[in-house]
């Protein structure tokens, strides 16, 4: 009798934990089963056709991964590397990513500590985390200080609103000798446009609003964000490439980076098929029908991921403090940088490419009944 096909995978044969193995050798001989082995194939899914030449790959980020040291650790060599050409992030990662580059610092604590003794003595926690309340206010005044500025008066996209706060960051760190401590400078220095799904919703944000009390005149346009972002999708698959996600986390910046599918085909009326790879990292369940926890194969039926590349997508459940900085090892252990994109650049010109296929197709905007996803 013929052995099943079933039974035509690799034996479970690890060799012994030496000690000397390198992140990207253990993940290869021992992450063999369960989340593990998912973790694996998001692996060598980034490294393998993620990282391709043609590919742009964007990236979302959820969850208070700045705050914990994963931009410096993480964020900002995967930025460098060429290995991240567009982000969507929550607000407060970048606002608690600035706290860094202006040399202020936050502390390794305990979560199982009275709130309440905390708050006597000043100290703000997140979960395990510990800084001082001067930290906050340090960071707003250098907010407001910046959003004062001429340059920010007028209408804009999150993308041109953060280069410009990063070029100030980076040049805070230059001042300060201390070059490599903040995602936002690294990403304007690399020109990697950098989006916020929901800029009010942070300490940004709340920074933005009182400099409109002051009678300023800086005002975040999300329209120029959704069609900013259709536009780096379609030009990624126009230039004979293809497009990839990274999410890191779920949320509203999960969507946001999806939608630009949605975006381009149902909005626009422009022919598309989707995104060709995905990639999420996520602790949160598919069955409460929440966004964080949507699988790639609901991703497919609202046109966000393409569904014949659905094999080339990887869901891991786990959590992402323990996935990002294994990835990034694998990722710089097994693939040579690639050139720096510059997306941020090249915005107008994207844009002005999108505006071209929506006249073509003759658009007239979304039928009844075609609502997208919230």
């Amino acid at each position: 009798m013929s052995a099943s096909p079933f039974l035509s995978g690799r034996p479970i044969a690890p060799d012994p934990i030496a000690g000397g193995e390198t992140a990207a050798e253990l993940i290869e001989r021992t992450f063999l089963a369960y989340n593990a082995a998912r973790l694996r194939e998001a692996c060598r899914l980034l490294t393998e056709k993620m990282l391709r030449p043609d590919v742009t790959v964007g990236m979302s980020l959820t969850g208070a991964l700045t705050p914990a040291g994963l931009g410096m650790a993480a964020l900002i060599p995967l930025v460098r590397a060429g290995f991240v050409d567009w982000v969507v992030s929550t607000g407060a990662n970048l606002y608690h990513d600035t706290h860094f580059g202006l040399g202020l610092s936050m502390r390794r604590g305990r979560h199982d500590v009275s709130d309440v003794s905390l708050r006597d003595e000043g100290v703000v926690r997140i979960y395990d985390i510990f800084f001082s309340y001067d930290v906050l206010l340090s960071t707003d005044a250098f907010f407001r200080e910046v959003i004062r500025q001429e340059e920010f008066q007028h209408t804009m996209s999150t993308a041109e609103f953060h280069w410009r706060l990063g070029r100030y960051v980076a040049e805070r760190e230059n001042a300060l000798g201390i070059e490599g401590k903040s995602f936002l400078a690294a990403c304007h220095r690399a020109g990697v446009p950098v989006y916020t799904s929901s800029p009010g919703d942070s300490s940004i944000g709340m920074n933005l609003a009182a400099t409109r009390l002051e009678g300023g005149s800086c005002i975040l346009d999300p329209s120029l964000d959704v069609n900013e972002t259709a536009s780096i999708v379609l030009a990624a698959k126009r230039d004979g490439g293809k497009s990839a996600v990274v999410i890191m986390g779920g949320g509203s910046p999960k969507n946001f980076i999806l939608q630009t599918e949605p975006q381009i085909q149902e909005v626009l009326g422009i022919e598309e098929r989707g995104h060709d790879y995905f990639l999420q990292v996520t602790d949160a369940r598919p069955d409460t029908g929440g966004l964080s926890g949507a699988t790639p194969g609901e991703a497919v039926s609202w046109g966000k991921v393409d569904p014949d590349r659905l094999p080339d997508a990887v869901v891991c459940y786990t959590d992402v403090t323990l996935a990002l900085p294994l990835l990034t090892s694998y990722a710089l252990t097994r693939h040579e940088p690639r050139p720096l994109r510059r997306l941020y650049d090249r915005r107008e010109e994207l844009l002005g490419r999108l505006e071209e296929e929506y006249g073509a197709a003759g658009a007239e905007g979304p039928s009844e009944g075609t609502a997208g996803e919230a």
